[in-house]
């Protein structure tokens, strides 16, 4: 029957080979010629992963030379099916104007038993090694895992999802149509906030909200790097890049207005406004330590107007994962002011961290 069976796919006639598999499998369902067939009939049908799964079972139990060659062959096949498949999926995913605009896709964090499972599957999709899928899903947090356009992105991310791989994506246009308002001193906070902040244009205004309005909030370190001189080789001088010290940011998250207010540490004029400082550090020089004191007790005014609103602090985390980006991250507007002398990709890490949950949560 087994012949009956390969004269079958010979001339293609698979309803015929689907019949008298169906007839083998009740016989001699371990037969492991019988289900090279069998990933065949799942080959020729379009189910690729499933093929590709019972391939790689013979494979790894073959003991005959030729049912190996056989099924390392169907496993090269199905390879290059999919490949094809997902270039004409990106080929007509592209093909529309604003899906050829650049995007960022990150993988969400899994754990528990639920993650072997979506290691597995995000090695089965992307065609990695198991090890490899293993570093990139991240146990906590978010990584950001691809840049380019939002066709590519959009073939990756649904065949993601449909394999049960928290992922998420969105355009760089998106991201660019959120306001960011700096916020320089909270001026009132009940019944209702306002703050004086400045715009993106740099110019001096009052913005007032209800507290309900506020969705979430991200909070965020970002290194602050200088130029320092070392002794290199043979007591040489050298300059290096090296983290000075680090500022503070959080985000508060209007989607009603399509905004972010954003407040930093060193940029807050704690004088100004509703009294967040100590009596020691009303009449103390703004050093270090007062900002941090200060900073502090703002987080607390914050927390207890926000009880029970989500709060983001795993931008380290994310910011670790975004140094091989930096190209692309300059094309994103990070809206944050540092003293360097040159640009950090962390600055516009931040902003997509935070841009990307505000739309994430946007609905």
């Amino acid at each position: 029957m087994l012949d009956q069976v390969a004269a079958a796919f010979d001339r293609r006639d698979y309803q015929t080979a689907s019949h008298l598999l169906k007839e083998l499998l009740k016989r001699s369902p371990d037969n492991p010629w019988v289900q090279l067939y069998v990933a065949r009939l799942q080959e020729v049908s379009g189910k690729f992963d499933t093929a590709e799964e019972t391939y790689r079972q013979l494979l790894r139990n073959a003991t005959n030379p030729k049912l190996a060659t056989q099924a390392r062959r169907g496993i090269q096949r199905v390879e290059t099916l999919q490949q094809e498949q997902r270039r004409r999926a990106i080929a007509q995913a592209t093909s529309h104007p604003s899906n050829n605009e650049p995007g960022f896709m990150v993988l969400e964090s899994v754990t528990g038993d639920a993650r072997n499972v979506a290691i597995q599957n995000l090695a089965r999709v992307m065609k990695l090694d198991t090890y490899t899928a293993r570093l990139l899903l991240p146990n906590r947090g978010w990584r950001l895992y691809r840049s380019g356009t939002m066709g590519e992105l959009t073939v990756y991310g649904q065949d993601l999802k449909e394999a049960g791989v928290p992922v998420f994506w969105t355009s760089l246009a998106q991201l660019q149509k959120i306001q960011v308002f700096q916020v320089q001193f909270f001026q009132t906070v009940s019944p209702q906030a306002m703050v004086v902040c400045r715009n993106e244009q740099d110019q001096l205004g009052s913005l007032t909200f209800d507290w309900a309005e506020v969705s979430q909030r991200v909070e965020g370190i970002i290194p602050v790097f200088e130029q320092v001189l070392t002794l290199g080789y043979r007591d040489r001088l050298e300059r290096k890049e090296a983290t000075q010290d680090y500022t503070h940011f959080c985000d508060l998250h209007l989607p009603g207005r399509r905004s972010i207010l954003r407040l930093h540490d060193t940029r807050y004029e704690f004088h100004q406004g509703i009294q967040v400082i100590s009596k020691q550090a009303a009449i103390a020089k703004l050093d270090q330590t007062t900002i941090r004191t200060n900073w502090n007790n703002l987080l607390a005014l914050l927390n207890q107007q926000l009880s029970g609103k989500p709060v983001w602090s795993e931008f380290t985390a994310f910011a670790e994962t975004t140094a091989d980006f930096a190209t692309p991250l300059r094309k994103l507007k990070s809206h944050i002011r540092l003293p360097r002398a040159t640009d950090s990709h962390w600055d516009s890490a931040f902003q997509l961290y935070s841009g990307m949950i505000f739309l994430q949560n946007f609905e």
